[in-house]
């Protein structure tokens, strides 16, 4: 929570992923939408995660691994599994998230890894 009232910043890029994930829980959507990189941060972006959010509730995440992303990395990957629900049907994204810094911060860039 101190991440997503602007109290501390992530300093890995898994501390970024597992906010971000938090405020998908929560519902934080502009806290989704600034910690986009802006280079990928699309003009209707809040508009698309608010409806992403009102089909899916997230209930669990395991994070698998990392590579780079630490304290003095610029760049970073996550690679995790989140479980949520669509409806009564439980599914699973698995992910590779990509982060890179921007003006210091983390931010996420894709989920190509």
């Amino acid at each position: 929570m101190p991440y997503h009232y602007g109290k501390a910043k992530p300093e890995t890029a898994e501390q970024l992923m597992r906010s971000r994930y938090s405020a998908y829980f929560f519902g934080l959507i502009d806290y989704l939408a600034d910690t986009t990189h802006p280079d990928v941060r699309e003009p209707d972006l809040k508009r698309l995660i608010e409806e992403s959010m009102r089909s899916v509730s997230w209930s669990f995440l395991t994070v698998l691994g990392t590579s780079k992303g630490g304290k003095r990395d610029k760049v970073g990957k996550v690679e995790f599994v989140a479980e949520y629900y669509v409806g009564n049907e439980r599914r699973e994204m698995h992910e590779c998230s990509r982060f890179r810094r921007y003006k210091g911060d983390w931010k996420y860039l894709d989920g190509k890894g």
